[in-house]
């Protein structure tokens, strides 16, 4: 590293707050407090939200710690993933080899529930808010996705940690009928978690179908809490404010100055909580999403509208912490629609098995991955750019689309 851009990471650091340059030379992490709740049930898993303060004494930017306190006077969250730290900060040397930039890897495909993914970090906030509502867990945890989703997966599973029950709304965006897509991957795995599903047809709107069904529970006397697809609100999206900060720590304490935090982006929630998580901090990386489903401006509008909703429900100016230009996606890597590889996903997916033993899933990170390929090659990353690529999970979806992956590539022992 040379010597100015090590300073220049120094000096970026102690501003954070990260390096606390006052007691020692090393880096210092500051992480949320816990204490148990009156529920002696989920005590233990609990990490209580701090005491209130008046929004109007709240200023950005702030260092590291002070943003984690602004999240944690917002909304406990109830532990789900793993418990031996944060998700790992890995460098991936054969693909930065072969894409000509020093890329890294931020694994939330490790955050440990139901074989991990992004949604995990979403639903300790959301289901924190569950029991809030219902102390005893005593309730019915209601969600929507797609045939093959992984927030569904992990809403399952997470439903089962905490003993509630969990009934999904899946549709049928890509309009398969084969049983290999329909009750494998995903699928089988909601059934093992013990969700109850139904389909519905592509085209609905769906959180208002998972608010009409919800009702339909609740005038049958169940206690019913809706979680919109992908976790994507205001209070889910928390959760990736929280991994902004997280991942800033890690690059501090690896001695890393990052460029670019390059991901997929489908349901906004991810994006517009990195957006608005980069911006408390006024961190200078480029967040840079690509598409999976909607035209590039629909996306970039919807993740801007919920990074501001997240940042006023912070008690902030959304102004003073994300803009419009912030919030870059680009769906040129969609393919043929939502939950259809294109010949770049495949290819993508293969380039990061056969680099470096990660798998990538058919429908988000596959086509982030696509992007991000693509980007190098054409070289709109400069040269030995810094590039931090968020692998959001899914791979388990892979067991669905066995018929993406023809056997051109297969290879036999003689």
């Amino acid at each position: 590293r040379s010597f100015p851009r090590s300073l220049a990471l120094l000096a970026r650091l102690t501003m954070y707050g990260v390096l606390d340059t006052r007691t020692t030379p090393r880096a210092t992490f500051r992480g949320c407090q816990t204490s148990p709740r009156a529920n002696a049930r989920h005590a233990s898993t609990i990490v209580t939200r701090a005491a209130v303060v008046d929004a109007a004494s709240v200023s950005t930017p702030f260092d590291v710690a002070g943003a984690r306190a602004a999240v944690a006077r917002t909304q406990g969250k109830v532990r789900l993933m793993s418990p031996g730290g944060p998700t790992p900060l890995e460098r991936a040397p054969r693909l930065s080899e072969a894409l000509g930039v020093d890329l890294y890897i931020k694994r939330d495909d490790c955050t440990g529930l139901a074989s991990g993914g992004n949604k995990t970090r979403k639903l300790e906030y959301l289901l924190a808010q569950a029991l809030e509502m219902y102390p005893d867990g005593d309730c019915v945890v209601m969600t929507q996705g797609a045939t093959q989703s992984n927030h569904a997966r992990q809403t399952a599973a997470a439903a089962a940690k905490l003993g509630m029950k969990c009934h999904i709304l899946l549709e049928n965006r890509t309009g398969r009928s084969d049983e290999n897509y329909t009750r494998n991957g995903n699928v089988l795995l909601d059934d093992l978690f013990g969700a109850t599903r139904e389909s519905r047809p592509s085209g609905m709107n769906m959180n208002e179908e998972l608010e009409r069904v919800a009702d339909e529970w609740r005038a049958r006397g169940e206690k019913v809490f809706t979680i919109v697809g992908g976790g994507s609100c205001p209070t889910g999206a928390l959760g990736y404010v929280e991994a902004a900060l997280e991942f800033t720590e890690q690059a501090a304490e690896q001695l890393v100055d990052f460029d670019y935090f390059v991901h997929a982006t489908g349901s906004a929630g991810t994006q517009a909580g990195l957006a608005v998580g980069f911006g408390l901090i006024q961190s200078p990386v480029k967040l840079l999403g690509f598409g999976v489903r909607m035209p590039k401006d629909i996306q970039e509008t919807n993740v801007f509208n919920l990074a501001t909703r997240t940042a006023a429900g912070l008690g902030l100016d959304p102004a003073s912490v994300v803009t419009r230009d912030d919030i870059v996606a680009d769906s040129s890597y969609v393919g043929q629609g939502y939950g259809i590889p294109a010949p770049s996903t495949i290819d993508a997916i293969r380039m990061f098995a056969t680099h470096e033993g990660i798998l990538l899933d058919p429908v988000y990170s596959g086509k982030g991955a696509a992007g991000l390929i693509d980007y190098a090659k054409r070289g709109l990353f400069p040269k030995g750019a810094k590039v931090c690529f968020l692998h959001t999970g899914g791979a388990v979806s892979l067991h669905g689309y066995l018929d993406a992956f023809v056997d051109d590539h297969a290879t036999t022992a003689s």
